[in-house]
Order: structure tokens, then C-alpha cells, then sequence
């Protein structure tokens, strides 16, 4: 009985900031300002207006995410292969950018890439053309992948230190080369990493508003913006929240796609 006293502050935290505001915004959703009941705002959620934002949030946190993973697989990999006293460095230079303020990250790239910024003083004084992609779907992807990159490290990195290493002395002992043990079985067994990556980069990717508003300029609407807008300028709590629950609904979705899928590979991944 003493045991389960210590369970209380958790359940009530849970209740107090997950459960109730989570039927804050269902009870919003499916209401009008006057609170009754009503479908209004969710069938505004599939107006082609706001599903092309949903669609252009989607492709620019998913193009994201393949860059992360692209360039994170192979970082992952390097950290495995460095000498230990290199190695705990190389995670803290990767972790340290983590420990400063989002918004100052962000801040900090919008002076990197203005005209007069750092990248263009430098290109200039090379002789080499300016790089102008500030307020750009291209500065809103780099400061994405910047900002989220160390979320796709970290998990793959750490199943890749688990994995047992005479699997791969022992394939290469049977005549596999190194990109076919790769393929066979140093790729397979790091999917759970991957997989909590991809989720890791992609949720916060696709409902970012802080990214998109300083390096997108403003021009930009993401579906985090749509959702800002809606509760601190526009007033609608009502919409603001039907755009939630959908979001809630995909990222729902996308968690067990990716369970199911993970599950389905467990059993033949090496084959």
C-alpha cells in the first residue's frame, strides 16, 4: 500500500497536464463557441485551403527527416567505430547544441544566412556567388534538420553500441564483404533506432511554427503557424483545436504504422 502512494504525484501530474487538456481540445474540437455539439469546425479541417498546408508541412518534415536520417546514419556509425576517449566528445559536441534555447538555435541561423550574414561575408570574400535561401522552404528544411538531427543520432547510435559485433566478424568469417554484412545485419538490427528517429525528428518537425515564422520569414504556413494563429490571434479555439485532434489523429496513425510495420520485420529481418 505504501508502494502505491508513490504513484499518486505521477498520476495526478498525468491528469493535470496530459488528460485534461487533451479533453480541453476534443471538447473544443467538437463544439461551437456557444458549446454545443458540432461537426463545424472538423469539416473546416479538410477545406483544400488548409489541406494544402497540412500537405506542404508534411513534405517539408518528412524531406527533413530523410536528411537527418541520411546524414545520421552515417554519423551513428562513426561514433561506434571512434576510440572511447574520442567517442564521449564527439556525443557531448553533438548533445551541447541541445542544452541551448530552441528559439536562440534559430535565431542564430537567421544571422548566418542574410545577405550580410557570416556564409556571405565568407562567400564574398572567396569570390564566389552569395547564397540567398533565407525566408525560403530551404531555410525552413536546414534549420529543421540543424535544430532536429540530434534526435535521429542519439537512437540509432545507441542500439548500434548494443549490437552484439561477432554477428559481423562472424559473417565476414563466412566470406560476407562489408557492405553485404551491412545490408544483412547491421542495417536490420539498428531499424528499432531508426524507427524511434524517424519518429523522434518527424513529430516535432511537423508541427514546428517557431522554425518556419524566423527562417521562413512569415511566408510560409505550417500547420504549427495554423494552430498558433487560431488560439493567440484569430481567437478560435474551436478550429484551433480541430486542427489539433487531426494532427493528434496522424501522429496517432503514424505511431502504429511504425509499430506495426516494426513488428512485422522483427521475425525475418535478415532475410
Amino acid at each position: 500500500m505504501g508502494k502505491k502512494w508513490l504513484t499518486y504525484p505521477y498520476h495526478i501530474w498525468m491528469a493535470l497536464f496530459t488528460v485534461i487538456p487533451l479533453a480541453l481540445i476534443v471538447f473544443f474540437a467538437f463544439t461551437s463557441p456557444t458549446g454545443e455539439f458540432t461537426l463545424t469546425a472538423m469539416q473546416r479541417v479538410v477545406d483544400p485551403i488548409y489541406l494544402g498546408v497540412f500537405w506542404h508541412s508534411i513534405y517539408l518534415a518528412g524531406l527533413s527527416t530523410i536528411l537527418c536520417f541520411l546524414i545520421g546514419y552515417p554519423m551513428a556509425m562513426i561514433l561506434v567505430g571512434t576510440k572511447l576517449k574520442y567517442r564521449s566528445m564527439l556525443v557531448l559536441m553533438i548533445v551541447i547544441p541541445m542544452w541551448m534555447n530552441f528559439l536562440l538555435r534559430t535565431y542564430a541561423w537567421m544571422t548566418l544566412l542574410e545577405r550580410k550574414g557570416l556564409i556571405n561575408i565568407i562567400l564574398t570574400s572567396l569570390h564566389l556567388p552569395v547564397v540567398n535561401i533565407l525566408y525560403t522552404d530551404y531555410a525552413v528544411v536546414l534549420g529543421m534538420v540543424y535544430n532536429f538531427l540530434p534526435f535521429m543520432i542519439l537512437p540509432i547510435y545507441s542500439v548500434l553500441m548494443k549490437m552484439d559485433k561477432n554477428l559481423i566478424e562472424a559473417a565476414e568469417d563466412l566470406g560476407a564483404s562489408r557492405w553485404q554484412a551491412f545490408i544483412k545485419i547491421t542495417f536490420p538490427l539498428s531499424l528499432p533506432g531508426v524507427y524511434a528517429g524517424i519518429l523522434m525528428v518527424f513529430m516535432p518537425a511537423v508541427t514546428t511554427f517557431v522554425i518556419s515564422r524566423l527562417l521562413g520569414g512569415g511566408q510560409y504556413t505550417l500547420i504549427g503557424n495554423l494552430i498558433e494563429e487560431q488560439f493567440l490571434a484569430v481567437g478560435d479555439w474551436n478550429f484551433g483545436s480541430a486542427l489539433s485532434v487531426f494532427m493528434l489523429v496522424l501522429i496517432l496513425l503514424s505511431l502504429g504504422f511504425m509499430s506495426r510495420y516494426e513488428k512485422e520485420n522483427e521475425g525475418g529481418m535478415f532475410f
